[in-house]
């Protein structure tokens, strides 16, 4: 898992840790010193700790002014034991949405598994996100049924096509409106 770096082919369009607004501002990396660890396995020092000790994640771009955010996620997501929606939602989300981004998409091709509690974060998100959306991309199949099965699908779009996009040979603008378009045919 040391192996698996946060995506940074954007970085010279946006770095977290530059942007003022973000909830990582001025935080400091090492290249050398692997200090996370999912379980016993470290993880590459780029990935942004949430307070979780299973789930790390990546703000790899934000457009204020289109209201979007992209977020790369790592390990496990535990609701059950850990309650990670609530520090993903506190800890990095919120303040995001201060911000004015109402558009979240989460990649989650790095979560390895996924356990339910309720629903009630996923829920506030939702509601809070007004006219915007949450769209998880490439999920495992077992983390979708698992979604599905707690029902939080019916709070994110994800699934269908939204599990097969190669965004890594897009720019940020151009996931951002290959997702919308997904968002406004699954709305509309």
């Amino acid at each position: 898992m040391h192996d698996i770096e946060p995506f940074y082919n954007w970085r010279a369009l946006y770095i977290a840790s530059e942007d003022e607004r973000s909830p990582f501002y001025e935080r400091e990396y090492s290249e050398f010193e692997y200090t996370n660890a999912i379980y016993n396995y470290l993880i590459h020092p780029q990935w942004d700790d949430i307070d979780s000790p299973t789930l790390y994640i990546k703000i790899l771009f934000v457009d204020y002014d289109q209201k979007y955010a992209i977020i790369e996620m790592i390990g496990e997501w535990n609701d059950a034991i850990n309650n990670d929606i609530m520090l993903l939602k506190r800890n990095v989300i919120e303040k995001v949405m201060e911000e004015g981004v109402n558009k979240f998409i989460l990649i989650g091709e790095n979560i390895l598994n996924f356990h339910a509690s309720d629903d009630c974060y996923y829920q506030e998100w939702f509601e809070e996100v007004e006219d915007g959306w949450i769209a998880f991309l490439n999920f495992r199949k077992h983390v979708l049924d698992e979604f599905q099965h707690a029902n939080i699908d019916y709070y994110i779009l994800s699934g269908g096509k939204l599990n097969d996009v190669a965004w890594r040979t897009s720019s940020p603008n151009e996931l951002f409106e290959k997702i919308e378009h997904f968002v406004q045919k699954r709305i509309g």
